[in-house]
Order: structure tokens, then C-alpha cells, then sequence
């Protein structure tokens, strides 16, 4: 029986060591940290109550044939659709919803300005068939043969969204531009601008990034596949592969940090952990940083063109400052319906405004207007909080994380001018507050063990996405190493609570296998 280590505990490495388990390989994960789940977790991070340390809403992954191939239901996940998946609340006190369904959500538009619903319509009809080829790419490929042939499968919806954006040159512009300008260019007000910006941000892209485009035509998607919250927080889906894992025979090992990635003559030979304990494999795939993996830990680490290559990867320094608060009621923002608190609640004012602090953020200075968004997932789960309180999630995507004055000197501040944000829309919403938790970039770095603290552990602008993640070289999950492979939201295809380099590195470890079996036999 092959014997194979996963490093890293996240979603990712979970889900890799399920479907290796369930193959039968003899399968042992390793997690630095003292619980399993990277960005899946939740925590009682302010006493009684229980929230998102950072992953809040799941789609990516509900797109995708994983939950139900390891009966995760059965293991004790449930996901609640969150409909309308988001709010945007203007300071003059207008109120847009974007409800699963286009024409409630043109509806919802119409109320305040019927040209601008029609606008959006025409928008959602532009970027629906591109969202169609695309998630057939992010959800079931990541070599460039594989994205080929998924087009190909999807080839009536990419003559679609060729015909819908004016030609296969107006489609590659719509791709590629900043979404910043790709809003203001087919949307005439804030009113829709900022809530659809607010969401395409939330991925550490700011709206004047080249290459941008793409996360704003994903607003289609979020009405093509909806959005998920996990009930009982993310850690819901962390605790149903860690049970599942244990159903295949795996085993989970936390507090083992891995220090070397050793090899010999044929290849990769197992780990070391930062104790000195070292753990014989066959197979190792690493689900973390890629860089950090075959740079770092590997020993000796990739060199040649596939190492300067990797050594290139980029990432922004404008990521997530989070802030939890717990509070006595939900925002009472002016003209709330019920409904309203289900998903994201985006408190950006103006695209501008979000520009600027991006480009700011990049800089190492903090915002001076600074872009919030909420959620507040007590409202659709009351597993969350006391009876008659809640759990309110702030994030700012822009700020940065080397910050000049360092962290420890701007956090709280920080954290006080997000909740004013907040309670700019929401008045009177500061007086609920009865306890907070602080979760800075450097916060998040240092228990997270992620570069720069990135939430999607490197840039997912367009020559770091599907298969050129993180390199052209090693989109298909192997490495030149024999029998190591990476795994990780660095990975192809994509970042986000998705699962699908989990599942794909998994599925490269068992093609090699069988490959060798078959070389085998045929040697004899």
C-alpha cells in the first residue's frame, strides 16, 4: 500500500487526502496548526459567540461534483442558500438586492431607476454565457488541454458570449480591462456599480487592476449557482472531510509542522517535521504556498527554469483586515426588508472610492475612505449566537498588509473606522456592539502561515489563473520531483473555498500510479 503525507490541513489538503484515502493509499495529513481547516474555521473568537476566522460564503465548491462524490450531506454538511446573496446600501438610504433570480434583482434596481435595471439585465445577459465556459474551466480542468477541451464541450455558450459582447475582440477587452472600467462603461450609477465592485474586490482585486474584468462578469455566476453559507459556519465543512477522512481510513495529525521535504535518487523520500520526527512516504503533496513548498521546505529545493519560474509568482499587497463583532441586533439599515442581512452586505459607496484605497493600500498606506463589506450569517443560523444576538463579519479588501507604522500601531483604529462605516449606513449600529476581535493582515499571516497574508495565497489576475496556476509547468499538480506534488489555493485552477486542487492533485497522484502499474506490466 503507497503510503502518501498531505501538508497542510485546509479545505484543499482535506479533500485531496479524501479521494487518496478512499483510493486506498495509506494516507496520513499533517497540520501545523493546533485545529484542521487553514481558512475554513470558526471560532468562539469573542466569548458565546462563533465566527468565520476568515472564509464566510461558499460557491465555488457548490459548482462542483465534490460534496456529493464524498457524501459529504452524510457527514454532517449542510449548506443554506443565501438569497439575496447580496445588499447595497447607499448612504442616501436606497437599498439594491440581488436576489438569485435576474428579474428580481432587475425588480429590486427598477425601484429607484428602471434604466439602470435594464442596464443590469443587459449586463447579467452579456456575462452569463462567459460564466458558463468559465466555470467549466475552474471546476473541471487545470491543465491547458483539459480548459481546451472544457471550452469545447461548452462551445454553444462561448458563441454566445462572443455574439452577446460585440465580437471575440470586444470579449477579450471585457476579460482583461479593469473591471473598473468595465462597470462604469455598461453601468451608469453607484447604485449597481458598487455592490457588484464590492464583491469582485473581495478576492484581493482592486478595480483598476489590468486583467480585472473577469471578477466582475462573476456576478452572472452568483445568479447562475447562487451562494452558500455552510451552517454552522465554515468549520462545517472542515469537520464533515476531517469525519469523512477518517470514514477512508485516513489520519489527521495537527500540530505537526512540516520543516523539510526530503528526497533521494528516485525521488521524493517523505518529511521532516520542525521536531525532528520524520515521516517515510511514497507520495507527498503539498497544500499550501507552492513557493514556500518547493523553494523552502524542499530540500534541495526546485532550481533550473520550473524554480526561477515559480520564484516569479506575484501577489498584491492589498489583502483582508476582518473585523468580528458580536452585537445585540442586527443593523437597522434604513429601508431593510427581511431578507436583507442574508448575504453580502456591501457598504462601498462609489467605485472611486475603492480605487483609492486599492491604489493606497498598495502603497503601504491606510485608506482614507475605507470600503467595508458585512455579512452576518446569525440571521439565516442561530447556531452562531445567544438567542437575540448576532455575529456581524466586517471586511475591508484593500488594506494593507506592510502597512507603514506597522500593525500593532493602526488595528484598532482601523478596526473603529470600519465599524463607523458601518454605522454611517446602518445608524445607531456602534451602540449594539458588546465584544470585538481584531483580525489584522499580520494577525492572519502569522496563524495562517500565509505569505502576505493573500487570501488566495497568490495574485488570481489572469496569467496566474486555470492552467498558467501557479506556473504553466506545474498546473497539472506534479512537480519534476517523482511522487511530490502541490496541491493548495496557489494551485490551478483557482483560489476561494473550491476544492478543485484538492480534488485534481489527488486525481494527478492516482493517473501516475496507475501509469507505473501499467509500465510495469508491460515490462513484463
Amino acid at each position: 500500500m503507497s503510503r502518501a503525507v498531505i501538508v497542510g490541513g485546509g479545505h484543499n489538503g482535506l479533500i485531496a487526502a479524501c479521494y487518496l484515502a478512499r483510493a486506498g493509499l495509506a494516507v496520513t495529513v499533517l497540520e501545523q496548526a493546533d485545529a484542521a481547516g487553514g481558512g475554513s474555521r470558526t471560532e468562539e473568537t469573542v466569548p458565546g459567540f462563533r465566527f468565520d476566522t476568515h472564509s464566510a460564503a461558499h460557491n465555488i465548491i457548490n459548482m462542483t461534483e465534490i460534496p456529493a462524490e464524498l457524501d459529504l450531506a452524510a457527514a454532517g454538511l449542510t449548506y443554506r442558500e443565501m438569497d439575496p446573496f447580496a445588499a447595497g446600501f447607499l448612504p442616501d438610504g436606497r437599498v439594491v438586492r440581488f436576489h438569485r433570480s435576474v428579474d428580481a434583482t432587475i425588480a429590486s434596481i427598477a425601484e429607484h431607476d428602471a434604466a439602470e435595471a435594464r442596464r443590469y439585465g443587459e449586463f447579467i445577459e452579456r456575462a452569463m454565457p462567459a460564466v458558463e465556459v468559465a466555470t467549466a474551466g475552474l471546476t473541471r480542468a487545470t491543465s491547458g488541454p483539459a480548459v481546451l477541451r472544457a471550452g469545447l464541450a461548452r462551445l454553444g455558450s462561448a458563441r454566445r458570449a462572443v455574439r452577446r459582447a460585440g465580437g471575440v475582440g470586444s470579449l477579450v477587452q471585457d476579460v482583461l480591462a479593469p473591471y473598473g472600467g468595465l462597470l462604469a462603461q455598461t453601468l451608469d450609477t453607484e447604485l449597481v456599480r458598487a455592490p457588484i465592485a464590492a464583491f469582485a474586490a473581495h478576492g484581493a482585486v482592486g478595480p483598476s487592476a489590468a486583467g480585472g474584468g473577469f471578477f466582475a462578469l462573476w456576478q452572472a455566476a452568483y445568479h447562475r449557482f447562487g451562494q452558500w453559507h455552510a451552517v454552522g459556519g465554515a468549520q462545517a465543512l472542515t469537520d464533515a472531510l476531517v469525519t469523512r477522512l477518517g470514514s477512508f481510513g485516513g489520519r489527521l495529525r495537527t500540530g505537526a509542522a512540516v520543516r523539510r521535504i526530503a528526497t533521494g535518487s528516485s525521488g521524493v523520500t517523505g518529511v521532516e517535521l520542525e521536531d525532528g520526527e520524520r515521516i517515510a512516504a511514497d507520495v507527498v503533496v503539498t497544500a499550501m504556498d507552492p513557493a514556500t513548498a518547493l523553494l523552502t521546505l524542499l530540500d534541495p529545493p526546485l532550481s533550473g527554469p520550473a524554480g526561477r519560474r515559480l520564484a516569479g509568482v506575484h501577489r498584491s499587497n492589498t489583502v483582508q483586515m476582518v473585523v468580528h463583532l458580536a452585537t445585540t441586533a442586527l443593523p437597522a439599515y434604513p429601508g431593510a426588508r427581511a431578507g436583507d442581512w442574508n448575504g453580502l452586505q456591501s457598504l462601498v459607496d462609489s467605485l472611486d472610492d475603492l480605487a483609492d484605497a486599492f491604489r493606497q493600500g498598495e502603497a503601504g498606506y491606510l485608506p482614507d475612505n475605507v470600503p467595508t463589506y458585512a455579512f452576518t450569517p446569525s440571521a439565516i443560523d442561530d447556531t452562531l449566537a445567544p438567542p437575540g444576538q448576532h455575529t456581524v463579519y466586517l471586511a475591508c479588501p484593500s488594506a494593507p498588509f506592510r502597512v507603514r507604522g506597522g500593525w500593532a500601531a493602526h488595528g484598532e483604529a482601523f478596526a473603529d473606522a470600519m465599524v463607523e462605516a458601518l454605522d454611517k449606513h446602518a445608524p445607531g449600529f456602534a451602540a449594539s456592539v458588546v465584544g470585538r476581535h481584531v483580525r489584522t493582515p499580520e494577525l492572519m499571516a502569522a496563524e495562517l502561515r500565509w505569505p502576505g497574508a493573500h487570501p488566495m495565497i497568490i495574485d488570481i489576475t489572469p496569467d496566474q489563473l486555470s492552467f498558467l496556476r501557479p506556473t504553466p509547468q506545474l498546473s497539472g499538480h506534479r512537480t519534476p520531483v517523482p511522487g511530490l506534488f502541490v496541491s493548495g489555493g496557489g494551485t490551478a485552477p483557482t483560489a476561494g473555498i473550491a476544492g478543485v486542487p484538492g480534488q485534481a492533485a489527488a486525481l494527478a497522484v492516482l493517473r501516475t500510479q496507475q501509469g507505473r502499474r501499467r509500465g510495469r506490466r508491460g515490462e513484463g
